[in-house]
């Protein structure tokens, strides 16, 4: 969609704490997704004992914890995107039929097969003409690198499931920590994307999406 519906187009801040409300893919992220997430936590805390079975067993489960969190924010990531086609298809100033807006909004959409790393996130989401990197860098100087360590986390999640260590530098060794501070990281982008979608579509349809 290369038009605006409604009004100059908006850019969210980080500042901004005026609006309480959020879609339903944050509130699914940070209670579903979490929930998932922690249970690999509380797998981690069990591994008990020493030796180089633990340390085995350990490394096994940093590996699930850091794919498990990439397909959550996946998810995450697409559940937002349908949300925004949904509202946009839906808009009375909005020329298409609603259904065909969905079907060319997200087919062959790069969420539904592919890692969320940053440039699938941005071409998914320029399909409802909305400059995605842009606005989250303009609302928070902390994005551009949050979203270098999105894609380390990417990297690694195909590193994992391909088993091909050359794509993290040779070495499969992963830490608790690492994975712990990339979900820090999705966590804090889940929150800027939902503030950047909103602005971007209250400025195009001119009305409030959630």
């Amino acid at each position: 969609m290369g038009r605006r519906l409604c009004g100059p187009l908006r850019f969210w801040s980080a500042s901004s704490r005026d609006r309480t409300l959020s879609s339903r893919a944050l509130q699914q992220w940070e209670k579903t997704a979490g929930t998932a997430l922690n249970e690999i936590e509380v797998a981690h805390r069990a591994i008990v004992g020493r030796g180089r079975g633990r340390q085995f067993a350990t490394l096994q489960v940093n590996h699930a914890y850091a794919v498990l969190l990439s397909s959550q924010f996946q998810a995450f990531s697409r559940s937002l995107h349908s949300e925004a086609v949904d509202f946009l298809a839906t808009a009375p100033a909005e020329a298409w039929p609603g259904g065909m807006l969905r079907v060319l909004m997200t087919r062959g959409r790069k969420l539904d097969y592919g890692n969320p790393n940053p440039g699938n996130l941005g071409a998914d989401f320029s399909r409802i003409g909305m400059p995605f990197w842009e606005h989250i860098r303009r609302g928070d100087k902390r994005a551009e690198a949050r979203q270098r360590r999105l894609e380390e986390l990417n990297d690694w999640r195909n590193a994992i499931a391909h088993q091909d260590w050359d794509k993290v530098g040779g070495n499969p060794s992963l830490r608790i920590a690492t994975v712990r501070r990339w979900r820090s990281t999705c966590s804090a982008l889940a929150r800027t994307f939902d503030r950047a979608v909103h602005a971007y579509l209250l400025s195009v349809v001119g009305r409030t999406p959630w």
